[in-house]
């Protein structure tokens, strides 16, 4: 859905009509018009696709076919997308089908994991000041290097890096890990399994999180998809985001060479680095602009019928049906708003790299939680009403692929988590709910 057609009504504005302004550089104009493309090629068939809920090998061959997963990595010499223009990708493609949307998403947050936990534990790092020094050093070496191999590989990523606990391990809240790694003589031998949402049956690397059984850290590793002792398994018959590629991975004795170590995850948040920090609310606020697709595209696609429907008569005839569709933008506007600045915000915060303090991580957290909060209600709202706006097949997709893209979600607690941050100021230690 291109940025002209929506210039003269209200219905929501497109990801990329904050990016497509004469002072963006022509590679990004080219990206989002190729998303556009391929949005649109997405749309056509959308509705016989999720009826169908087969894993996305014809999906990810048409994002591969428009280059967009070697697009979507960070920036770097010759290569990669910033922040701002990757997330309007993921939300051109999400109007169009939200399943690749999400797979587009966590593949983009996956690819900046070399850079997010380069920086290793900052308590540990605080013990061994120099020494820590000269492993974040060579941390940012090798996450350049697997950036570029990447480009070059054109590789599609997926993985799940479960977030610190809010108190330290032992928090009563903690679980047993669900994946080990036992070291040996040039590496690690990787255990357990690990469910994932998006790309099971399709991804080149994965990226996960496992305890080391000796020494208690938590390493970020990844894993080529076709190493041996790697086992996946798609889901199958979800009801929302059917065509995500859900799934579990079992990992069998699968080796892990000290090279395909990504970093440290802290433990805890407090003993996060601050860009460290940022992984969390990074793969929140991507999924943010998944949800902002899912409310735009059931939108339209109601505002659409919407007009078939009312052909005949005169524009003036009908105002309780304008009052709900004027009710309706309004609540997507204001979802396309708070999540453009969180995403202003989050993307000054990257570019800072290692120069981020704190309290500007934590701010960002806070920022992200409230467009998280503001997104997932607008979804769940916007695709509920234009159930009773239109009768047609396949709309009902719109209400389950937002509610499966926020079932996860508990808004009470990022509520009281943004209060707290809100109430107690940036130099307090930022909630759980916030990371």
């Amino acid at each position: 859905m291109g940025i002209d057609a929506m210039q003269m009504t209200l219905a929501p504005i497109p990801a990329s009509a904050a990016i497509d302004e004469p002072s963006a550089g022509p590679g990004r104009h080219a990206l989002l018009r190729t998303a556009r493309d391929v949005a649109e090629d997405l749309a056509a068939d959308a509705i016989a696709r999720d009826q169908a809920g087969k894993p996305p090998a014809d999906e990810v061959a048409r994002l591969r076919d428009a280059g967009l997963p070697a697009a979507l990595a960070p920036p770097g010499p010759g290569r990669g997308t910033d922040w701002r223009t990757g997330c309007a990708v993921v939300r051109e493609i999400a109007v169009a089908d939200s399943s690749v949307g999400e797979l587009l998403a966590r593949h983009y947050v996956h690819t900046w994991a070399g850079r997010f936990y380069a920086d290793g534990d900052q308590e540990r790092g605080q013990e061994r000041d120099q020494e820590q020094e000269q492993e974040r050093g060579q941390g940012h070496d090798r996450a350049e290097a697997l950036e570029a191999e990447a480009a070059r590989e054109q590789w599609l990523w997926t993985g799940a890096v479960h977030g610190p606990a809010p108190h330290g391990p032992h928090d009563g809240a903690a679980v047993g890990p669900d994946l080990t790694l036992r070291p040996r003589r040039s590496g690690y031998v990787l255990h357990g399994r690990r469910a994932l949402d998006t790309a099971v049956p399709l991804a080149d690397q994965l990226a996960v999180d496992a305890v080391c059984t000796v020494t208690g850290d938590i390493l970020v590793v990844r894993i080529p998809a076709g190493e041996r002792g790697v086992t996946l398994e798609p889901a199958h018959d979800r009801f929302g985001q059917r065509v995500a590629g859900a799934g579990t991975v079992h990992f069998d004795r699968v080796t892990v060479p000290a090279d395909r170590v990504l970093g440290l995850r802290p433990h805890d948040e407090e003993s996060a680095a601050p860009r460290t920090s940022l992984a969390g609310p990074a793969l929140r606020l991507a999924l943010c602009h998944v949800g902002l697709g899912i409310a735009e595209g059931a939108l339209t696609e109601a505002r659409d019928l919407s007009r078939g429907a009312r052909a005949h008569r005169l524009p003036g005839e009908d105002p309780d049906l304008f009052l709900t569709y004027g009710e309706l933008a309004t609540a997507a506007q204001t979802a396309v708003a708070v999540v453009d600045r969180a995403t202003d915000v989050l993307a000054r915060a990257l570019d800072a790299g290692v120069h981020l303090d704190a309290d500007e991580a934590a701010a960002v957290a806070a920022l992200v939680a409230t467009a998280e909060t503001v997104t997932s209600k607008a979804a769940l709202h916007i695709t509920a009403r234009v159930l009773e706006l239109a009768d047609a097949p396949g709309l009902d997709r719109f209400w389950r692929n937002a509610r499966a893209l926020t079932a996860h979600g508990r808004p009470a607690h990022r509520l009281r988590a943004i209060g707290e941050h809100y109430l107690n100021g940036p130099h307090a230690e930022p909630a759980a709910a916030l990371r």
